[in-house]
């Protein structure tokens, strides 16, 4: 594999005309995709198959590499493929039908429950600001439900199934849904409304859960910062926003055993592709479960 890497920095420098740095930019991509796959008791690059190149991705994404990072191996990899191809140095270019953005959306960020816990944790939940208080119980009910931003800021009062443990979710193109709300974020919840977001509404009246300072509906670019601030304080160097509590959740789900079709359900997805990009999160859990659970494990 390394012998082709060389012959492929030939190509890309005297065929394609690419300058020293882009070059070096490219076999430094591959040499690692390369290390990963003889780790992987793989000696050549036609025995390479695409859930290789996916399981690659995912062990990007597991050192902390950024999005940037990771989609840039993609391109570097599809490019070495075709390269491969074009010279009969493998019988197909499997990389040919895998493309990139919804490539991509099978590698969501995501939080580890430790991770979702020092996060929480920057805003207490003792103390009498209102504003802090907020904070947590938005980042609570995000993670506990899997909303997204937009579902959040328009959360209403009506919204909330009380003595149910359920909300009523409006998602994309308005359809409603019904989720499960857990004890933890169920009882901030109720302390939010019993306590804080009286001092936060003041004279005022509006039918939304979450309010500014004035007493407005908090909007989409606040709750944006709010997590923004809460990562940076908690030291969590991953590229977080409010999405990645909805990523955590689906994720934390799928890994303790929870039927994607359910999955499917609470977060809303009308096809259930879109939920499958989180079978590809947890790649050893699914190893371990075919091990103990296929005949041929």
């Amino acid at each position: 594999m390394y012998d082709a890497l060389k012959h492929f920095g030939g190509f890309l420098t005297l065929e394609r005309g690419l300058s020293a740095n882009s070059v070096s930019a490219y076999l430094t991509d591959l040499r690692d995709f390369a290390d990963f796959l003889t780790n992987a008791g793989k000696n050549s690059f036609a025995a390479v198959t695409r859930d290789d190149i996916i399981s690659f991705l995912s062990d990007c994404r597991s050192r902390g590499l950024q999005s940037s990072s990771i989609a840039r191996r993609l391109v570097s990899i599809k490019v070495l493929f075709r390269y491969l191809f074009q010279e009969n140095l493998i019988p197909n270019d499997i990389t040919d039908v895998m493309d990139s953005p919804k490539l991509w959306r099978m590698l969501p960020d995501f939080l580890s429950p430790d991770e979702v816990k020092s996060v929480l944790k920057v805003f207490p939940t003792t103390g009498k600001d209102p504003l802090v208080f907020r904070n947590r119980v938005i980042l609570e009910v995000m993670y506990a439900c899997g909303l997204r931003v937009s579902e959040t800021a328009g959360l209403r009062m009506g919204d909330i199934l009380r003595g149910q443990s359920l909300l009523r979710v409006t998602g994309k193109g308005d359809k409603e849904r019904i989720v499960p709300i857990g004890k933890t974020a169920e009882n901030l919840l109720d302390r939010y409304i019993a306590e804080s977001r009286p001092k936060l509404l003041k004279n005022g009246d509006t039918p939304f859960v979450f309010l500014s300072r004035g007493g407005r509906r908090l909007d989409r670019e606040r709750i944006w910062a709010i997590v923004k601030d809460a990562a940076s304080r908690a030291g969590v160097a991953k590229n977080i926003h409010p999405h990645t509590f909805r990523h955590s959740f689906a994720s934390h789900l799928l890994e303790n055993g929870a039927d994607l079709r359910v999955i499917q359900e609470m977060l809303g997805h009308a096809d259930i592709s879109t939920t499958q990009i989180y079978t590809h999160v947890d790649q050893n859990r699914l190893i371990s479960i075919h091990k103990r659970f296929h005949p041929r494990g």
